[in-house]
């Protein structure tokens, strides 16, 4: 019996891969869990010149995390063509940013970072139904102006596909201090066998179109915002920010780079499910017992309802409430 659930704990570690035909491409799929068909999965789409492993790694595999992810079936989904060991694209393919997720799941609650909170939010516009959540990280849902599709003509020209999509993935102030996760991200895309894969997918996110969101054309599910200080999509996120309805939406402001380092990240994705009415007996183990911890709040008033909360660091604790209807700003 201690072999068996040894086989199932291992199994469940390393998911169940699936490749889904679709017909803009071959969707790699990794499922954890045993499909609670009762609870949303919890779908995720990583970023440009990433994979669903080296985007959501360090965040599903953090400690804290395991509570969620007990809870709930996960669904990595990898776009066509970018998944470690892909065959490299047909000549003439042309990767959409379309909205191909199709899957047996009642809903989902999305997990998307920088493209694949495009990706996402797209998806969920046309497909309201489908999704209770969305949690974006450093999303930009509008499409490129003139001045920004004029800079990277000149980053063409003057860096390499690996700088580009480095100065997309981190903060200046990030890629100045040259860590050992900026050089294992370089080397990775670098040496990339599906490189040209990569390119054409970073290429299609660069020509995105824009999402028109305003508050009459907006998320009809509880949405948490995720971006680093300092991030390349900061201002992108703070203008989505404004745009969604503040009942909703829960703003969320890190440092340094929040799928990298995921400690608050975590902490505030279980309260963004538990006020959408999950995991309601989930101990916030983090900030609840932390005593290094502020919690101050302002408001600017709609009608009587609270607009932003904002946590800090450096004195007494407090805890944030469970319920998705405030805007709140996290900063470290």
């Amino acid at each position: 019996m201690q072999d068996a659930e040894i086989a199932a704990r291992i199994l469940l570690d390393q998911g169940q891969e699936h490749c889904v035909e679709t017909s803009h491409g071959v969707l790699h799929v990794t499922v954890h869990g045993a499909g609670n068909v009762r609870r949303p999965a919890i779908l995720t789409f990583h970023d440009v010149g990433m994979d669903s492993k080296s985007c959501f790694s360090t965040l599903f595999k953090f400690e804290e995390m395991q509570e969620i992810v007990k809870n709930f079936t996960v669904v990595h989904v990898d776009a066509p063509g970018q998944e470690d060991g892909a065959a490299i694209y047909p000549a003439g393919y042309v990767p959409l940013l379309i909205t191909f997720l199709s899957f047996s799941f009642r809903t989902i609650i999305g997990v998307g970072v920088g493209a694949g909170a495009y990706i996402l939010s797209k998806f969920t516009l046309t497909n309201p139904e489908a999704v209770e959540g969305l949690v974006l990280i450093n999303v930009d849902t509008n499409a490129r102006g003139w001045m920004d599709w004029a800079a990277q003509k000149l980053s063409n020209l003057t860096s390499s596909l690996s700088d580009q999509i480095l100065s997309h993935l981190f903060s200046q102030e990030e890629m100045s201090a040259n860590t050992e996760l900026i050089q294992t991200h370089k080397e990775r895309i670098a040496k990339a066998p599906n490189l040209i894969n990569i390119e054409l997918f970073w290429k299609s996110y660069q020509g995105r179109r824009d999402l028109n969101i305003e508050r009459n054309n907006t998320f009809k599910c509880p949405v948490m915002l995720v971006v680093g200080d300092q991030a390349p999509y900061e201002e992108a996120a703070v203008e989505c920010n404004s745009k969604l309805d503040p009942t909703t939406t829960s703003f969320l402001k890190v440092c340094p780079s929040p799928v990298f380092y995921p400690s608050k990240l975590t902490e505030a994705f279980k309260y963004f499910i538990q006020g959408m009415g999950y995991m309601a007996s989930s101990c916030m183990t983090r900030l609840s017992r932390s005593r290094t911890t502020s919690l101050s709040s302002s408001y600017s008033m709609e009608g009587s309802r609270s607009r932003s909360r904002t946590l800090s660091q450096g004195s007494q604790g407090g805890q944030l409430p469970p319920s998705p209807s405030h805007t709140m700003e996290v900063s470290c």
